[in-house]
């Protein structure tokens, strides 16, 4: 028998269900020539540098599925999309704190897409050895923000490192009886996430809203993406939100805050906690970092009639 909280989970994949079919089905797209070069801004007493994972490819009914036809070819066009299909970027934060070095998630290493898993170059692109990397923050246990968390053949990518994870999120992959209370959709997550959160059981710090990575360096709730889904805030200045998948897109999640994302795990939740942090952000003119937005993904949001819209970081 499932328990309620997956069922709620399971009622709200429909999309998802679709989402991994059109993904078995796209074409490989040819390699991902050169990335965009590493960002690098101050945000109070933190250093941060932008690193690109490289970019996925995602079906247009995924990202805006509640779109009309006209309203998804407008999208694509200004996504610079094609063929039915976008190409998000992956923008991995590094934050410089004192003696820390914290990397907020990792990428899909080789598990995921292959135009994606480009940290580990791109890394030593900007001389950054990953043993130099203290601590990494997982905002959710998707293959594409988890997948780097092994490198072939050679065991943690990150082997210094400790590891910080929603306690939620935890729970919610770890369940050993997955097979029964997650959809057959969820199967291959849940064994990645499982794979890769395993692997590093013996140094995770289970987290919640309102703890400290370090001083100045905050967990928010932002659930719906996953169960568990973490950004972080950043003090300083105006501030800075890491948001991970809370807002997915530069167009759809502020033009369309309302509007389903295929890949949302509980769709009412992370639309609530989407439009909470877009109205927060809009008002506080907090400065954002996303992670699948137009590289390097920093911007703010700005109130444009009853919704938002995305403008880039000078």
């Amino acid at each position: 028998m499932r328990n309620p909280e997956a069922t709620q989970v399971s009622l709200s994949r429909r999309q998802l269900v679709l989402g991994a079919s059109s993904l078995a089905a796209l074409p490989l797209v040819g390699g991902y020539a050169r990335a965009a070069p590493a960002h690098t801004f101050k945000q109070g007493a933190f250093d941060i540098t932008v690193i690109s994972d490289g970019f996925l490819t995602l079906p247009i009914s995924i990202v805006a599925p509640e779109a009309s036809p006209q309203e998804q070819a407008d999208i694509l066009r200004r996504l610079g999309g094609s063929a039915d299909t976008v190409q998000p970027r992956a923008n991995i934060p590094l934050i410089r704190s004192g003696q820390d070095l914290i990397l907020v998630d990792n990428g899909s290493g080789d598990k995921f897409q292959p135009t994606a898993g480009r940290l580990s170059a791109n890394l030593a692109a900007a001389g950054i050895d990953p043993a130099s990397v203290t601590k990494v923050v997982c905002t959710h246990a998707h293959p594409d923000h988890i997948g780097g968390t092994l490198a072939p053949g050679v065991g943690l990518m990150f082997p210094n490192a400790t590891y910080f994870v929603s306690a939620a999120e935890w729970q919610f992959w770890m369940d050993p009886n997955y097979r029964t209370t997650m959809p057959d959709v969820l199967h291959e997550f849940a064994r990645g996430a499982q794979r890769d959160l395993s692997a590093v059981k013996d140094r995770v710090t289970l987290v919640k809203p309102g703890d400290d990575i370090v001083t100045g360096l905050r967990v928010l709730d932002t659930a719906g993406h996953t169960p568990g889904h973490i950004s972080l805030e950043l003090a300083g200045g105006d501030g800075l939100i890491i948001t991970g998948d809370a807002a997915i897109n530069p167009i759809v999640s502020f033009e369309h805050p309302g509007w389903k994302f295929g890949f949302d795990m509980q769709h009412d939740v992370a639309i609530a906690n989407r439009k909470a942090l877009l109205e927060r952000a809009a008002t506080d003119k907090i400065k954002l970092l996303g992670f699948h937005w137009t590289d390097p993904g920093v911007g703010y949001a700005e109130r444009k009639d009853i919704v938002y819209r995305f403008v880039p970081a000078a």
